[in-house]
């Protein structure tokens, strides 16, 4: 069998790119829990010590921009001290609003998003990025809970893992990168993160061939965005599958679900997962294109890379039965004009088993339509 190489990588929410999206999210959770109507494209840039916060946003929230920033920069562990908020915000384009706007409601923009799901995890997720994300989530902690002394907000994850054929073989590399104080001792800091980060989520595989490394560019006590640009929507394959499915290119913080990046994107996941759940196929993705203020997909791809179970085309027509396809509908069924996108900012836009679009629910629906 063929053997590939697949790499993941993720970051904590003190990293510039990730606390950016968390702004965003934070604001449109905000503006979501007084006016569930808000139309919301809100963007941050975080740079030498200053956070620029623009975009267009319609609501009848009263809405304190720089509050929220500088609360979300506090939970994360920045000091807020000195670092200036500036906030450019105007409403969303009348052109706009008005063909999204109507009785049914209309897609926010044109553009193809992609939901993808895989057995090899109990979450449907990628083990590359699945894995990704556990090592930083478990970093997070070990700053918050003190459990390793001297870490920063800033990290990085990456694992790299070899497939035979489409299995899994082994695990070939994994990269922790972690900010740390000027004081703490980097020799003890490598130890600390071999064991109580890598050890303590990767136990369970042979890492006796794989490739640790751990601050591999040395010192990294400058970090976070007085070191580093941070831009909403830049980590694009950290908030999706780690690069093993397609991308469209839209992101997803900042936007509410009448734009499709978002709502068509959760959509793509939760019907790829359902028919991955039903065992039509053991991994599938699925692509949906969008026109502006047009309701519906303009077209729905089926791909189960060879490993579907029954024929695509029979695969798409049981979606298109099964599954409300409309924008309207999927924010109907998905929950989408709830405050929940602050939990999707960081570690990953899918996985996460609480998620509306996580659920398998439609899965027996789908069996009965291919009368399985």
């Amino acid at each position: 069998m063929t053997k590939r190489i697949y790499t993941a990588e993720s970051v904590t929410n003190g990293h510039p790119d990730k606390l950016a999206d968390l702004i965003a999210d934070s604001i449109l959770d905000e503006c979501l829990e007084q006016d569930k109507y808000s139309r919301v494209a809100c963007e941050v840039m975080l740079a030498h010590n200053k956070c620029f916060i623009s975009g267009e946003i319609t609501t009848a929230a009263d809405i304190d921009y720089e509050y929220i920033a500088r609360s979300v920069m506090a939970q994360v562990g920045y000091d807020t001290t000195g670092i200036e908020v500036e906030v450019r915000i105007h409403e969303q384009s009348p052109d706009i609003s008005q063909a999204v706007g109507r009785a049914e409601l209309g897609a926010g923009d044109q553009g193809i998003v992609y939901g993808y799901a895989t057995d090899e995890t109990m979450n449907y997720m990628p083990l590359p990025i699945e894995l990704a994300h556990r090592l930083t989530d478990r970093l997070e902690e070990c700053r918050r809970d003190g459990i390793i002394n001297g870490l920063r907000p800033d990290g990085k994850s990456q694992v790299s893992i070899q497939y035979n054929g489409d299995r899994f073989d082994h695990i070939t590399s994994v990269v922790v990168s972690a900010q740390h104080t000027e004081e703490k001792d980097l020799a003890e800091l490598t130890e600390e993160i071999r064991t109580k980060v890598i050890g303590k989520v990767l136990g369970e595989y042979d890492l006796t061939d794989a490739e640790i490394l751990i601050n591999p560019s040395g010192r990294f006590v400058l970090g976070g965005f007085e070191a580093d640009t941070g831009l909403t929507g830049r980590k694009l394959m950290v908030d999706t599958y780690g690069g093993i499915a397609h991308h469209g290119g839209g992101a997803m913080s900042g936007k509410d679900a009448s734009k499709v990046d978002r709502s068509g994107a959760y959509l793509a996941r939760y019907i790829a997962k359902n028919i991955v759940a039903a065992k039509l196929a053991e991994k599938c993705e699925v692509a949906l294109s969008y026109a502006i203020g047009v309701p519906r997909p303009t077209t729905i791809d089926i791909n189960t890379f060879y490993t579907g179970k029954v024929n695509e085309k029979l695969i798409k027509d049981a979606v298109e039965k099964v599954f409300d396809l409309s924008v309207g509908g999927a924010i109907e069924k998905l929950d989408l004009r709830c405050a929940v996108f602050g939990q999707t900012a960081v570690g990953g836009h899918f996985g996460k088993e609480y998620l509306a679009w996580e659920l398998t629910d439609k899965a027996e629906a789908l069996k009965d339509a291919l009368r399985i």
